[in-house]
């Protein structure tokens, strides 16, 4: 449960490159790094914020960054502070995003609405009037944007955080938005719920972690916390790495599993005692323990 009001503050925007700004979430809970991406002919907004208002005021800076730029929209993943704004944007940009989220976003996004309401009334008031948008492009597995002068690649990247998971590249400038397959000072979000959600794979995400960190990106933005560098993709691969060779090395001496949570997550708290979403690593070994070979 959480009181505070997840609220996107546009006026922080910082701008990162030539015509590129991420607007930072500051470390605010349910606030992701949101991206405006400028080209001579178009802008794409990575992210929208939780519900109607985060995303009107993404879209009223969207718009005046654009200054009469044709605007698209996309993002990340599905999960509702990345994606539950999208309707805000109908008639004013066009929205595409990957074929896997845009199933998650069908298939889960009312159940991840309900569940998002009973966080807590910030939360809930965030989310007031929300109806979930249906893209207008939809891609297989690779899409390249052409903004003028300025090509994005959009990459599906295969089941890991989500089944939806989406990358978002600018090669020019050497940046990535990973979404929540990376997070700055914060262990990685394993929305692992059985029987409802079972989709993260944390082996899966190793693999994808390992692909992106070959791509040696000059600067990365996290889902949340503070953009980065490479360092970024290294901390998030050797996380994942050692929470899964210290679970699966407890699960092989049959040690049941309220004994693995609590000893790995005094192992992974030792290792990072300043991280944030302490939570979160018993979910990790939860699905780990479901992926142990």
């Amino acid at each position: 449960m959480t009181n505070h009001d997840p609220v996107v503050q546009v006026a922080g925007a910082e701008e990162l490159a030539r015509d590129l700004v991420v607007i930072p979430n500051r470390r605010v809970e349910l606030v992701p790094n949101i991206g405006v991406i400028g080209g001579t002919r178009a802008v794409l907004v990575v992210e929208t914020g939780l519900g109607p208002a985060n995303a009107e005021a993404v879209l009223a800076f969207a718009a005046e960054f654009a200054r009469g730029r044709e605007l698209y929209l996309t993002t990340t993943h599905f999960h509702p502070e990345h994606a539950f704004g999208a309707e805000v944007f109908a008639g004013r940009a066009t929205y595409l995003v990957n074929q896997a989220q845009a199933d998650d976003l069908a298939a889960k996004g009312p159940g991840y609405l309900g569940m998002f309401r009973g966080l807590g009334d910030g939360v809930a008031r965030r989310l007031e009037g929300v109806s979930l948008a249906q893209p207008d492009v939809v891609y297989a597995d690779a899409y390249d944007l052409d903004l003028g002068g300025r090509v994005v690649h959009l990459r599906a990247t295969g089941r890991a955080h989500s089944k939806g998971d989406q990358v978002v590249t600018v090669p020019d400038a050497g940046m990535m938005f990973t979404g929540d397959l990376v997070e700055a000072g914060q262990f990685a979000i394993f929305p692992w719920f059985p029987p409802h959600d079972t989709d993260v794979s944390g082996v899966r995400w190793i693999t994808v972690m390992e692909r992106l960190a070959a791509q040696a990106p000059r600067v990365v933005v996290p889902g949340h916390g503070d953009v980065g560098g490479p360092e970024l993709l290294a901390a998030t691969g050797d996380y994942l790495r050692l929470l899964r060779d210290e679970t699966w090395r407890r699960r092989d001496s049959a040690m049941p599993e309220e004994t693995i949570v609590a000893e790995v997550r005094a192992a992974m708290l030792a290792r990072h005692p300043d991280w944030a979403g302490q939570d979160w690593i018993e979910k990790g070994v939860g699905c780990l323990c479901a992926e142990h070979p």
